[in-house]
């Protein structure tokens, strides 16, 4: 049996270091070009070069996205940002383009390169065609069936491997190559600027009846009509794994630390449940369920596995993610403090966050730690960087030290069920 990879996205050396510490195998990220990803914040050169030491430091491999759809007056630049990446030492980079893939080959013939989804991987003679070109790994089209993918590993060496999509979103174009975004609004998809033209609202206008607006309906349900419900297999790692598949992707690079961590730590516990017996991955299903539900989702479908999606595979009616949890920070330092308790506290902490979103003095928050735990406190006073005491932290990333009642320790999430 193969031990699959566990590919977690991160968008900042922040959200990375969660993924390394909430239980990735690889993460993946993008640099400030090249990416697919132009709107996710992305990695300076100084921070992907501390992103691969951290994670290096930790035994997590480290894979570049630079899968962009090249043109001429990408290549000079290019070059330049491969002969960058020689000196950081990743350990893979992600390319789709065979123009870059032969730039690549010939400036980091060290690093090992894998193919993105972009390059529309459906047969097993595409990964043959990639692994005689020196292509380590193919990361399948999500428009493959298990069944598919189970066929393609037979038929390519053992040494090869396959890396596919476990959770995230789901591209409405084939393979995410997509031209809406670049004819609507300027900004192209395959050129890493997608403005997700597939979640908006349509309607029909008719050619002669200009400002008369039509409805789209699609069984009275609503007009989202080219808007899929997320993947989520997180059911179905034994078929995954039965298939053949050495990588479980994540998908997810403009997502926060809170989502990547829920995410991460409930498919490492599952994946690691299940190589030790499948009863004890039966067992724990409801907790796996539980916790991924706590992260931002649009509902859930297994996309392609098990044949053709159908309607119930699209959400109808809205484009709006549930989100159940707010996301409050990352815990950077922590203090026990000595001495005797006040009565009804084990422990209490101080901590030091840049708070991400508001929250005050009394309200019960939950701390999320890597080993699956999430433990209820109180929030029992707020003091400032300058000093000064307050009662609610309303400003984004504002440096607080906020007393804790229990034990919290550095790079555990703290985040606050949203009121219905």
């Amino acid at each position: 049996m193969r031990k699959p990879e566990l590919l977690i996205p991160a968008s900042s050396l922040e959200v990375l270091k969660t993924a390394v510490l909430f239980g990735a195998d690889a993460v993946y990220i993008g640099g400030e070009a090249f990416s697919l990803r132009a709107k996710a914040r992305n990695f300076s050169k100084e921070d992907m070069a501390l992103g691969i030491e951290f994670a290096h430091q930790h035994g997590v491999r480290v894979h570049v996205t630079a899968n962009i759809l090249a043109h001429n007056n990408d290549i000079e630049e290019a070059a330049g940002y491969f002969r960058e990446l020689k000196e950081m030492k990743p350990d893979a980079l992600i390319i789709s383009d065979p123009g870059m893939f032969m730039l690549a080959r010939e400036i980091c013939p060290e690093i090992d390169i894998h193919i993105s989804t972009q390059a529309n991987n459906t047969n097993y003679m595409t990964y043959l065609f990639w692994y005689r070109q020196g292509a380590k790994r193919v990361v399948s089209a999500r428009e493959l069936s298990l069944r598919e993918i189970a066929e393609i590993r037979k038929k390519i060496p053992e040494d090869m491997e396959i890396e596919s999509f476990i959770h995230g979103a789901m591209c409405i174009s084939y393979s995410g190559r997509c031209l809406l975004s670049n004819y609507f609004t300027g900004r192209d998809a395959n050129q890493g600027a997608c403005t997700h033209p597939c979640r908006w609202k349509y309607a029909v206008v008719e050619e002669t009846r200009p400002g008369e607006y039509m409805p789209v309906y699609e069984n009275e349900r609503g007009t989202y009509i080219f808007n899929s419900k997320d993947l989520c297999m997180i059911e179905h790692i034994p078929e995954m794994i039965a298939a053949g598949i050495d990588s479980f992707k994540i998908e997810g690079r403009m997502k926060t630390a809170l989502y990547v961590a829920a995410v991460a730590r409930t498919y490492r516990k599952a994946i690691d449940d299940y190589l030790e017996s499948e009863e004890k991955y039966r067992e724990n299903m409801e907790w796996y369920k539980s916790e991924i539900s706590k992260c931002t989702y649009r509902q859930f479908t297994t996309g392609f596995y098990f044949g053709k999606p159908d309607e119930n595979t699209q959400i109808y009616d809205s484009n709006t993610y549930v989100n159940e949890y707010i996301y409050l920070g990352i815990v950077e330092e922590a203090a026990e403090r000595a001495g005797e308790l006040p009565e009804g506290f084990d422990s209490i902490t101080m901590v030091r966050i840049e708070q991400r979103n508001k929250f005050c003095v009394g309200d019960e928050i939950e701390i999320m730690k890597p080993d699956g735990r999430n433990v209820p406190v109180k929030v029992l006073s707020m003091t400032t960087q300058e000093g000064e005491s307050v009662e609610s932290a309303p400003h984004p990333q504002q440096v607080l030290y906020v007393e804790l009642g229990g034990m919290a320790e550095q790079y555990d999430l703290l985040r606050v069920r949203k009121e219905k």
